[in-house]
């Protein structure tokens, strides 16, 4: 039985408190730079300059650090701003947590952070992208935060040279946060988030972590890739959305999708071919 104290880092048990705010100075911003190389293993081809990052808090994004009482960055989220449907909405581009600092909940209280930042400026709306053979980012992103998603692109940052890209195409699923909703208030809470009637379940096997992350699975990983991409581009033409996804005990996950109903926005199907 694993305890409470050891799933977090030996720093994190010792009662490491974190400071979660903006992002301050020229040197707080390169060290994002930083651990974004550190964590994907950029190269100049991929890497965000600190310039952009820049950018971003001054046309109204956000640049949010997790802080240590020693001023170590453990983590960040950067968003930029954007506009649908004549609305305002934050476009999270990236969140890099430092391995020691991993699976501690850093990462939900950077999100928690742009959330309230967003909130208070009146945003309702944030989302991004994320890989679609990722299990625990799937749970995070749907479970844990209440997000939604009804809609895929293939290959949407085109080459990649991140190592937990593998040489695959970079589709993605693009996540949907309505901050205020009541999906959200719950899930965010803890609680059991609504969703509709589960019509499709498409499946994550838990061997796709290894398949990714061996040359010899990367096959396997690409033709699982492609066959997914066509559920969800076939489910999405239906006007399913993904609104659940569950765990068994051996690690497999699965995307459930039902119609989504929502005072925020009605679905529609977005997904590219």
């Amino acid at each position: 039985m694993i305890t409470e104290q050891a799933k977090y880092p030996k720093d994190m048990q010792a009662g490491t408190k974190l400071d979660v705010r903006s992002c301050q100075g020229q040197e707080e911003l390169e060290a994002c730079v930083a651990l974004q190389i550190a964590t994907w293993g950029y190269d100049e081809m991929d890497v965000i300059p600190r310039r952009m990052f820049t950018v971003a808090q001054r046309i109204g994004g956000q640049v949010m650090g997790a802080f240590t009482a020693e001023d170590t960055l453990a983590g960040f989220a950067m968003a930029l701003p954007g506009i649908r449907d004549g609305a305002p909405y934050l476009h999270s581009h990236m969140l890099a947590v430092r391995p020691e600092f991993r699976n501690s909940g850093v990462g939900r209280r950077l999100k928690l952070a742009q959330r309230a930042d967003a909130l208070k400026r009146g945003i309702r709306l944030m989302e991004w992208t994320f890989d679609p053979l990722e299990i625990k980012n799937a749970f995070f992103n749907i479970e844990k935060l209440g997000a939604i998603t009804h809609s895929y692109t293939p290959n949407f940052y085109g080459v990649s040279s991140a190592r937990i890209q593998g040489g695959r195409a970079t589709d993605r699923l693009h996540a949907e946060w309505w901050l205020d909703s009541e999906r959200v208030t719950e899930a965010v809470a803890g609680r059991h988030a609504p969703r509709g009637e589960v019509e499709m379940r498409i499946e994550l096997p838990h061997q796709v972590m290894q398949w990714k992350e061996s040359a010899e699975g990367a096959a396997q990983a690409m033709a699982l890739q492609k066959a997914n991409q066509a559920q969800f581009v076939e489910a999405f033409a239906r006007g399913l959305a993904v609104t659940g996804f569950s765990r068994d005990r051996e690690g497999n996950g699965w995307f459930e999708l039902s119609r989504w109903v929502s005072s925020n926005r009605p679905p529609a199907a977005s997904a590219t071919a």
